[in-house]
């Protein structure tokens, strides 16, 4: 009885209404199914604010399995309501989620330094995912756009050394070189490490390729300066809200009318909702209370897996030198990780 007090407590503080609603009796007034919803959400909410750093850890681990899943979702959600209107689609159920799990964001427990870089930041790193892949040509520059942007786990671990004084082994640089290799094997096609190749390639959607290139740096600066200032609480929704707002101006100004509301289209749209609210809350909590390092390193899982999954999801012709570049970048992140580690003294 005391934890269930506790999580009701945990639940109406972070929805803020302690004040203007009884909550004893909203959740006297539950049915069953009603009452498990509700203690679920409460749940989460409770964990993100008592956790230790292991734990913190632990749970950012969930957004390597979640952001598998993204790069095929967003694709498949823009062939059925556009690039723009999926994208304003998926962000704007994210931040519903992420407000019912974590509460209203209390920016109050942020200076205005941080929250107006990491905006900057996260906003830029959004707008730069969504529209890269939904602008994409076919599946597989889709991947390949996905790719590129999954040198954000090395742009992290560089940032946590120059930017934070992570302690590091000269070869992290082995590590940097290696990923851009990587990247550059996949951006080549079929030819592989070309630079004939990765002209031909890129020429056909640059502002894709660009814009992935910018995601990348983006969520490393963000995930740099979340760690650098050690920001407590959920902003994630904060910021999720203003990738929702911008994309839906962007949208209506746009005059496009592409937004299908059938079950298939909704049902892209929820499950990449969740697959990128759910993998953003939870490494937000990681990243802010456990090992940067850590999830960094582990983050190399993300470009196979996806890959991966994207060759089943929308059957996206991945060739062997995909691979090689794809396994050439996790490579690279496993090295810049193993530089930064700490010998643990017995």
């Amino acid at each position: 009885m005391q934890i269930e007090g506790r999580l009701k407590q945990s639940f109406s503080d972070g929805l803020e209404t302690v004040k203007i609603i009884n909550v004893e009796t909203i959740y006297s007034n539950y049915d069953k199914p009603n009452k498990t919803i509700f203690n679920t959400y409460a749940m989460i909410h409770f964990l993100s604010q008592n956790i230790s750093s292991k734990q913190a850890t632990a749970i950012g681990l969930l957004a390597v399995a979640l952001w598998s899943f993204v790069i095929s979702l967003i694709r498949s959600l823009s062939l059925h309501m556009g690039a723009v209107g999926g994208a304003a689609m998926m962000y704007t159920l994210s931040t519903v989620l992420i407000w019912l799990i974590f509460g209203r964001p209390h920016l109050r427990n942020y200076n205005r330094s941080y929250l107006f870089w990491a905006s900057v930041f996260f906003v830029g790193c959004e707008l730069c995912l969504s529209l890269s892949v939904g602008f994409a040509q076919n599946a597989r520059q889709a991947v390949e756009i996905g790719m590129v942007n999954y040198l954000w786990p090395t742009f992290t671990i560089v940032g946590a050394v120059y930017f934070n004084k992570q302690p590091s082994k000269w070869w992290i640089v082995i590590g940097f070189v290696l990923s851009f290799l990587g990247i550059a094997t996949v951006l080549g096609g079929d030819v592989g490490l070309s630079i004939s190749g990765i002209y031909h390639n890129v020429r056909t959607n640059p502002g894709g390729y660009i814009m992935a290139f910018a995601d990348a740096v983006f969520w490393a600066a963000y995930c740099t300066l979340t760690a650098r200032v050690k920001a407590e609480g959920s902003s994630v929704g904060f910021f999720f809200a203003l990738v929702s707002i911008l994309l839906w101006i962007e949208y209506f100004l746009s005059g496009a009318d592409t937004l299908s509301f059938d079950s298939v289209s909704l049902g892209y749209a929820v499950a990449a909702a969740s697959c990128m609210g759910l993998g953003y809350a939870v490494w937000n909590i990681g990243i802010s209370r456990g090992n940067l390092t850590v999830l960094a390193g582990a983050s190399y899982f993300i470009p196979v897996l996806s890959a991966v999954v994207s060759s089943f999801l929308i059957s996206a012709p991945l060739s062997m030198t995909f691979w090689q570049g794809a396994g050439m970048v996790c490579l690279g992140s496993i090295v810049c990780w193993l530089a930064t580690r700490r010998k643990r003294i017995a």
